[in-house]
């Protein structure tokens, strides 16, 4: 346990490392061979890569309509139900984000306006890794739809075989997703970003991933012109803020449910109150026993912090400077400090609203930012689906009346064509 007030201003900032993201230049020399073969072999290359990786042979990379359409009568009615109700959550939360243009007239005969455009072509990846994420399939295909993006890709493994886990194709028929690729890793972001026979070039990548996947993510933004990627991405990660009468069983499944991740996945537990961390280690050591990634969420206990402060107000000064992706508040009287809320992802306020909701089916969207980005970055959400553009209009008599905001300007920085634009237009109006 670490006590925040009896330490170094040093001490408090190590506590609150994260451990550190393995990107070596290994990682950065291995991406880039994967994105300069796709790049120049297109769909043979990912055929290879699929052998080497995952196992697959005789790939056929695109899922057939017949595929997505029988998926669901693969799927048993509770998995089927919950993810149709996951949809639906999902759906309402994030349609009542649609934008709206904006129009004013800023002075007489001056319009301006402000539109959005969906982002044309949209690809979404998925991880394989050891279980199916229907889950990151409707938190991103979801909000796709809803802006009406002209193409989506789904791009996502397949491991020793050549067929897609039936959840995962009927999340895609639910959000309209009909060109799934069954292609992982670096690949799959190459293939997104440079296209290939069988897929198309998209204008920006949504998605979580491995070091690779990231690696890719941020190499292809850089070399492709016009590409976009979502956001940073790293560790998942959780901060939770307990006082006295805080249920330790609760927020050691919180913490646990974070831990199971990944080895480099980060929990942090912030208290007024030494008890509550006390018993919430003991509760841990028990949970532990029944988890089946028990190594893995042990391997990042090891990174975890359980910190005590002098009171409420300052776990919330704490939780601000690390910037946590989740923030849950296990406290008797949340709505009293939601106000004092600062640099998180998404937050959960009270005893029953776990993670977990928020990772599946309360609506909100679990694609947050990692590694201290909420201090800066968003959680994704239907805006980062478009793009923003401006319109003016001005009449004549309005140009007349805007020049003395313009021409002085244009004088003072040296730009005399910009004058030029706008004096030739009132001379030739005066004649």
């Amino acid at each position: 346990m670490f006590n925040w007030n009896e330490e170094t201003s040093a001490a408090q900032e190590s506590i609150l490392q994260r451990p550190a993201i393995a990107i070596s230049t290994d990682i950065k020399s291995a991406t880039q061979a994967i994105l300069e073969q796709v790049k120049s072999d297109g769909d043979e290359a990912l055929i290879k890569l699929a052998k080497k990786f995952d196992n697959v042979s005789d790939l056929d990379l695109l899922v057939t309509s017949d595929e997505i359409n029988q998926a669901e009568l693969l799927l048993s009615t509770q998995l089927k139900t919950a993810i149709d109700s996951a949809y639906k959550n999902i759906l309402a939360f994030h349609e009542i984000q649609q934008p709206k243009d904006i129009m004013l007239e800023t002075v007489p005969g001056v319009l301006c306006e402000l539109k959005y455009q969906a982002i044309e072509s949209v690809g979404i990846y998925v991880p394989g890794g050891s279980a199916p994420l229907p889950s990151s399939v409707l938190m991103q295909g979801v909000l796709a739809q809803l802006s009406g993006a002209k193409t989506v890709v789904l791009a996502t493994p397949v491991k020793n075989e050549n067929k897609l886990n039936p959840a995962i194709l009927y999340a895609a028929k639910l959000c309209g997703i009909t060109k799934i690729l069954k292609s992982g890793g670096a690949g799959a972001i190459a293939a997104l970003a440079f296209g290939t026979n069988s897929i198309p070039k998209v204008n920006k990548i949504f998605g979580p991933g491995n070091a690779f996947v990231t690696m890719a993510k941020q190499l292809v933004s850089q070399q492709v012109p016009g590409l976009a990627i979502d956001m940073p991405a790293g560790p998942s990660e959780v901060l939770i803020i307990a006082d006295q009468r805080a249920n330790p069983d609760f927020v050691a499944a919180d913490l646990l449910s974070q831990a199971e991740h990944g080895a480099d996945s980060q929990v942090v537990l912030v208290s007024n109150c030494e008890q509550t961390i006390k018993k919430t280690k003991i509760a841990l050591s028990e949970q532990l026993k029944t988890l089946s990634r028990a190594e893995t969420a042990m391997a990042a206990l090891e990174n975890s912090a359980f910190i005590l402060v002098n009171s409420i107000t300052q776990a919330f000064e704490v939780s601000a400077i690390y910037g946590p992706e989740h923030l849950i508040l296990q406290l008797g009287d949340c709505e009293e400090y939601l106000p004092l809320v600062k640099n998180a992802g998404s937050v959960f306020v009270g005893d029953y609203s776990p993670e977990s909701a928020g990772d599946y089916a309360s609506g909100t969207n679990h694609v947050l930012p990692t590694y201290g980005y909420s201090k800066v970055c968003s959680s994704l959400n239907l805006l980062d689906f478009y793009r923003t553009y401006t319109v003016q209009t001005i009449t004549k008599q309005g140009l007349i009346d805007l020049s003395p905001a313009i021409l002085p300007i244009a004088e003072a920085e040296g730009l005399d064509a910009h004058a030029r634009a706008v004096s030739i237009r009132l001379e030739q109006g005066e004649s």
